[in-house]
């Protein structure tokens, strides 16, 4: 892959992080996207350490940690949350990565018409043959809160992929 087609799906990461949350009453929740990945860098202390950097230029193979963060910045509680994210083009879903502490975490193969668990998806070859669907044929992420969300109160949801 050439150096500028990198380039471009680094800050296309960055910038196209298209993401939505929806409660009962809308506006009341507040979101903030953070691609980043995990770099080896030395301490004050001269020890080697995991930090997160933001993802600025990414090469295929190299593993993103998106994360969602999210609060509720309206007087009321939120109810029924749900957080939806697509999975970045050209990202495969890292399995099991996907957080949210409170939450349901469903998947979908279509683009976001409909979610399941894991088990319950499914995708079809040019045939018509069906097939249980596998972590890179997720196109879409969702969590949905699985208590109210009382005014102020924020959190976080994540998931990992890998540039193909």
């Amino acid at each position: 892959m050439k150096a500028s087609k990198v380039l471009l799906m680094g800050i296309a990461l960055l910038i196209a992080m298209p993401l939505s949350a929806w409660s009962q009453s809308r506006g009341h929740i507040q979101l903030q996207s953070v691609a980043e990945v995990e770099q080896e860098v030395m301490n004050t202390e001269g020890k080697m350490e995991i930090r997160r950097v933001p993802a600025a230029k990414v090469i295929p193979g190299t593993e993103v940690i998106f994360t969602q963060r999210y609060e509720n910045v309206s007087q009321e509680t939120a109810e029924n949350a749900v957080i939806s994210n697509p999975i970045p083009e050209h990202m495969i879903y890292t399995d099991g990565s996907a957080r949210g502490e409170g939450t349901r975490i469903t998947f979908s193969v279509d683009h976001g018409q409909s979610y399941n668990i894991p088990a319950k998806l499914f995708v079809f070859d040019t045939a018509g043959r069906k097939f249980p669907a596998r972590p890179k044929d997720y196109t879409n992420i969702r969590w949905t809160l699985t208590h109210p969300l009382p005014s102020g109160v924020k959190g976080e949801v994540s998931f990992r992929a890998i540039l193909e």
